[in-house]
């Protein structure tokens, strides 16, 4: 493997562990875990998972989360959102 390629890699990885600071951001202390997955489809476990940055969202995730709750899935990965 190239040196570029590597450097591609790097640049593509995902923090899910911030990932997962967003949804449980999102989620907010108004909401349990057992509502928030409700609303977009998933178990609480899963739901549990997501937040704990142990398992990476899916973008049906992604997307129920946008329809859901407006947030785009720009920020839901990098926290960045478009100007």
């Amino acid at each position: 493997m190239g040196r570029s390629t590597q450097k591609s890699r790097d640049k593509a990885r995902i923090d899910l562990r911030a990932i997962g600071r967003r949804i449980r951001e999102l989620r907010g202390f108004d909401m349990t875990q057992a509502e928030f997955a409700r609303r977009i489809g998933v178990t609480q476990s899963h739901l549990s998972a997501l937040e704990h940055g142990s398992k990476e969202p899916g973008s049906a995730v992604l997307l129920a989360i946008r329809r859901e709750f407006r947030k785009s899935v720009d920020w839901l990965l990098t926290g960045q959102t478009q100007k």
